[in-house]
């Protein structure tokens, strides 16, 4: 593949990896990153770059998505690997990591290398795979993790299906403590959410729906923090949403035991009030909380005690959502809104673009261990070009994603992609 040299001039380029946060110029050589310099004359470039003028754009490091899930295989219809790609990029995601409960689930070696290779052969972005932390997600017997882990999964999860057995998460987290691997976890009492589709309180009690209790987060991620610091494990809380577990968080940081946690955009975003009138788009999971808990996690990421915010992007098909409430299905689609959602809070001064940069790009890069978050030197050149002022409103029927159950239709927002590269590719330009 050949590779353009490219050079972008007086951009304000944030990369929280090397604490720059202002006016560079920035040469990209052979799909990596050549140098940062202060202003540099184009007459000097000319001849050996193609210069872009990066004046009044801003540069980010690519976005690293954590919770990408596809239809593929199984449930193409919903979304393919391909699609899922291109509305990656087309929101600044330039590694996606795509979860592992598909049909059949993958949860052994030779299903991570398929996806590996035909992601690699239809996707514009970098693709990588969580393995199934159980045989088939159902809880009982773990898969072969190590195995996994050698062919290429990059951590292990059982999705939205939270493992109530103790027994077999202390061993997983013991098991994959030996190879450095990652156990994420969705923190979920079943047996008190069973039932519920909305959050537990004054607003399910009056739309008249069953309520979801914060307190089934909380039991299990006080359980997974015992089994964590019992196992010395790598774990990873999915998606806290409420005040409560963050507080758990903090104190588990602060005992230095091996955690760290995401929190949906969603719940960032959003709270139990936008359901309004039985708004199935909205029915996700975890559930939307209360404004409170909208605001901790808020404070969560600014602080630094949640380190991942993700798309959690979850196709459906619409016939899946026209239903009643309470018979809809969870989820929505994310990837082309995570960052423009995001981006609300820096333009209400709530979060700094260090701050947003360092949830969305360098931390799930370094959990995760994958080589990507920073514009250092010899670095890949996945990056994106914003105008960070654009406004514009979402037309879910304009979404590159296969399905359209976006939680944001008809948002306004403020900051906007013009474009995505990787390896130093233009792999997405938006016309303006």
């Amino acid at each position: 593949m050949n590779h353009k040299n490219i050079a972008i001039l007086d951009v304000h380029l944030v990369d929280p990896s090397q604490n720059i946060n202002g006016i560079k110029t920035i040469l990209i050589e052979d799909g990596l990153v050549k140098a940062i310099e202060g202003h540099v004359a184009p007459s000097l470039l000319e001849d050996a770059y193609e210069i872009i003028d990066g004046k009044g754009k801003t540069l980010l490091p690519g976005l690293v998505d954590f919770q990408t899930r596809t239809g593929e295989p199984g449930n193409e219809y919903e979304e393919t690997l391909a699609s899922a790609g291109k509305a990656a990029v087309a929101g600044g995601i330039t590694s996606m990591v795509v979860q592992p409960d598909t049909k059949p689930v993958l949860d052994d070696i030779a299903l991570i290398d398929f996806i590996s290779r035909n992601a690699s052969a239809t996707a514009p972005n970098h693709v990588y795979v969580m393995g199934a932390l159980t045989k088939g997600l159902k809880g009982t017997e773990m898969s072969e993790l190590r195995l996994m882990n050698e062919a290429g999964a990059v951590a292990f999860t059982n999705c939205k299906i939270p493992i109530s057995n103790s027994q077999v998460m202390r061993r997983a987290l013991s098991y994959a403590s030996d190879f450095n691997g990652l156990i994420i976890h969705h923190p979920e009492d079943k047996s008190l959410t069973m039932g519920g589709v909305m959050n537990e309180g004054e607003m399910a009690t009056r739309l008249g729906l069953p309520g979801i209790p914060k307190m089934a987060e909380i039991i299990m991620l006080e359980r997974d923090m015992r089994l964590a610091e019992l196992t010395d494990g790598n774990y990873h809380a999915a998606s806290i949403s409420c005040r409560q577990s963050v507080d758990i968080i903090r104190k588990a940081k602060a005992k230095g035991l091996k955690v760290s946690c995401g929190a949906s955009i969603n719940n960032l975003a959003l709270n139990e009030n936008d359901i309004g009138a039985y708004r199935t788009f909205f029915k996700l999971s975890p559930p939307l909380r209360q404004e409170e808990d909208r605001l901790a996690i808020i404070e969560g990421v600014q602080d630094g005690t949640i380190d991942v915010i993700h798309s959690d992007h979850c196709p459906r098909d619409v016939d899946l959502k026209r239903h009643p409430f309470a018979d809809a299905s969870d989820g929505a689609v994310g990837l082309e809104t995570m960052l423009a959602a995001m981006l609300r809070l820096y333009h209400d001064n709530q979060l700094d673009l260090n701050i947003i940069t360092k949830a969305l790009s360098l931390n799930p890069a370094k959990i995760l261990g994958i080589k990507a978050g920073s514009l250092m030197k010899g670095m890949p050149a996945d990056m994106i070009l914003l105008d960070l002022e654009k406004p514009w409103i979402l037309d879910a029927r304009e979404l590159t994603s296969l399905s359209k159950n976006t939680a944001f239709e008809s948002a306004r927002f403020i900051g906007q992609v013009l474009k995505t590269y990787v390896d130093g590719i233009e792999v997405f330009h938006r016309s303006l």
